[in-house]
């Protein structure tokens, strides 16, 4: 029975604390805030409330197999999870809008070919087609297995496996190098084209730059579902600290490690910053890769795969509305931006012109989130650049970002700005300080291709003792990685160098 000691309580390090305990480990976990979860937050406020991170999960069967392997409540038993249907509506810059049903490919064809045009749901599902040749070939190299140490294995992950359209004419090329390419080649209506990119966007990814095998993140929402946690997402995150306290987890809250201990070339523990220490015989980071290098100088630069600058973030919008959500409203609807490239420059390249972002519209038909059924709570939420690169602590430039954000959301929700009780917002300056994530970033999921641009550090480092967790390490960012990091680190320590995988 090891003594290890987890850095952080997002949902990626309560994951594998979990599973180390089940195990037979003693495991102290600690967090510098005052609660457990990371970016599963939650604002309460005169009987409103709101997710402040995620608002669906993809991949509910990570956290089935979870609390499967955990406990004897599964996790239906533990939260409500219901699918949202339709999975998302989209108002396109043109004044379009289509309704996506969840988890019917059938349904996305209909629906598409009604709202854009004959051909154009075919052309959609031709493309998801392709996307699960990615899945196929990816799943367990990327997600449930250790990332390999060797070159060629990395190399073999450098490469794009999307089997792209091939074009016609004498130099015909096979593989386009971008999203933007397969969007340009095989969809062509600019309606399909920024429903596919909105996908990549929402992760932080520049279609522009990212690789085809990024048609993968459509294809999983489209089979796998879309789903809802009742009570709000946050109650996810609450039931895993219960499940880790059940197996006898400790967790220091608001308690924030400074450093790393080494000891005879090897992890061996943790400082506190009242100056303390813990002594643990492992150690797990769940940390980004800036507060890594802060507790442990030198060991993030040979980890390998570290993001060279903070990744965009995420700007929300918390809406208290009086009057009832209307029934019917879906759940999610994202409203496209009208400038595309204005976007993708402000986004990823620094540019400063003024844009109207893309935003999410989120109105859960959840009691939990309003005080009664005459009013209403509703998140708007986009992709920015990090701060740093904005000032995201400018109140005038905050204050007309989210206005822009609003005028957006009407298209949605009519008469929004005579039913607001009042607002408040989040930028990456509140996320940075929050959880000490570089710029307020939301790190993306691991994809293949890009020459691996787009991998993370592997689980196990070059330190012995030490491994890593969470959405800064493999298999990346977003709810459903986060639990397969745990999963992966929890094999590693308990199977050691004979672990090839989940199971």
């Amino acid at each position: 029975m090891a003594r290890i000691a987890v850095i952080g309580a997002g949902m990626g390090a309560m994951a594998a604390a979990a599973r180390l305990a089940i195990a037979g480990h003693r495991v102290a976990v600690f967090e510098r805030a005052a609660a457990p979860g990371g970016s599963l937050g939650r604002l309460t406020r005169d009987g409103f409330a709101f997710d402040t991170g995620p608002g669906l999960l993809h991949l509910p069967a990570v956290y089935r197999d979870l609390f499967l392997k955990t406990g004897k409540e599964s996790l239906e038993q533990c939260v409500g999870l219901r699918q949202v249907d339709p999975a998302s509506s989209h108002v396109f810059a043109d004044g379009t809008s289509v309704a996506l049903p969840n988890a019917s490919r059938a349904g996305v064809v209909t629906a598409l070919d009604a709202a854009v045009g004959a051909g154009a749901g075919e052309r959609w599902s031709e493309l998801v087609n392709r996307a699960r040749a990615v899945w196929d070939a990816t799943r367990r190299p990327l997600l449930e297995e250790p990332l390999a140490a060797d070159a060629a294995a990395r190399q073999a992950l450098g490469r794009d496996p999307y089997p792209a359209v091939r074009g016609r004419g004498l130099f015909r090329r096979r593989t386009p190098a971008t999203l933007e390419s397969v969007a340009a080649r095989e969809l062509r209506d600019p309606r399909l084209v920024a429903l596919l990119e909105s996908h990549a966007l929402a992760y932080g990814l520049d279609p522009r730059t990212a690789p085809a095998s990024a048609t993968v993140l459509p294809y999983l929402e489209q089979t796998f579902g879309s789903w809802y946690v009742e009570g709000g997402m946050r109650a996810l995150a609450d039931a895993l600290y219960e499940r880790c306290l059940a197996r006898r987890v400790e967790f220091r809250l608001g308690q924030e490690v400074v450093r790393l201990v080494e000891k005879d070339g090897r992890a061996a523990g943790v400082e506190l910053a009242d100056g303390t220490a813990a002594e643990a015989d492992l150690v797990v980071a769940a940390v980004s890769p800036g507060r890594l290098d802060a507790l442990a100088p030198g060991v993030a630069e040979r980890t390998g795969g570290l993001l060279p600058a903070a990744p965009p973030g995420r700007f929300s919008v918390f809406l208290a509305l009086r009057g009832a959500r209307p029934r019917g409203s879906a759940h999610r609807t994202v409203v496209h931006g009208p400038d595309r490239g204005a976007e993708l420059s402000a986004v990823f390249d620094g540019g400063a012109r003024p844009y109207r972002p893309t935003v999410t519209v989120l109105r859960p038909d959840d009691p939990a989130s309003r005080p009664d059924d005459g009013h209403e709570a509703v998140t708007l939420t986009a992709t920015v650049a990090p701060h740093g690169r904005v000032d995201w602590r400018d109140e005038r430039a905050v204050a007309a970002f989210a206005d822009r954000m609003a005028d957006a959301a009407e298209a949605v929700v009519p008469a929004l700005r005579e039913r607001l009780l009042w607002r408040e917002v989040r930028t990456p300056a509140d996320t940075e300080a929050a959880t000490g994530a570089e710029g307020g970033g939301v790190p993306a999921p691991v994809l293949a291709g890009a020459g691996g641009a787009l991998l993370r550090p592997a689980n196990t480092t070059r330190l012995p003792g030490l491994y890593l967790a969470g959405g800064f390490a493999h298999p990346g960012g977003g709810l459903a990685h986060a639990g397969m990091s745990g999963a992966l680190v929890a094999g590693l320590v308990v199977e050691g160098k004979d672990f090839r995988g989940s199971q």
